[in-house]
């Protein structure tokens, strides 16, 4: 199955850009025994701006796939339940999971309608820089759970 995680706006060359690209390389090299990868990070940036035009082209990018919305008010997951999550998508015969970061907006309701699920890391809001970061390190851990690694301590 493969993972993507699109966020709308431009990742810079900071060290959570280079956080987020270490992670999703580890991920998709962790992954490819366990029928996972490759891990894929898109940045969407939107011509116009709005709710409207982002929802327009994160529904494009995620088009046939496994929809997870990152939202404050979405569910919370522990580390275990989170990689459970993605191993029972990918045994269901799921080939695409994607995640989506919308825009410091919020999200437009079209989106929130095609997403299968929310997903939150706390009620807090992250910077989108973070959030990538945290998403693609929070993927490499449920691929090392699947793969009875030691990188997560219970």
């Amino acid at each position: 199955m493969r993972i993507g995680i699109i966020a709308i706006g431009k990742a810079g060359r900071g060290p959570e850009a280079q956080l987020a690209d270490d992670y999703v390389r580890r991920a998709t090299a962790a992954g490819r025994a366990l029928g996972l990868g490759p891990v894929e990070l898109i940045d969407l940036d939107p011509k116009k701006p709005g709710k409207a035009p982002e929802a327009e082209m994160i529904l494009t990018a995620a088009e046939g796939a496994h929809l997870i919305a990152c939202d404050e008010r979405g569910r919370t997951y522990g580390s275990r339940a989170f990689s459970d999550h993605i191993a029972g998508l990918r045994d269901q015969g799921e080939r695409r999971l994607v995640f989506a970061i919308g825009g410091a907006t919020g999200w437009d309701r079209p989106v929130l309608d095609a997403a299968r699920s929310t997903l939150a890391f706390g009620p807090q809001t992250w910077p989108h820089a973070l959030a990538r970061a945290m998403l693609a390190e929070q993927v490499y851990r449920a691929v090392t759970i699947m793969a009875g690694s030691p990188y997560h301590r219970d």
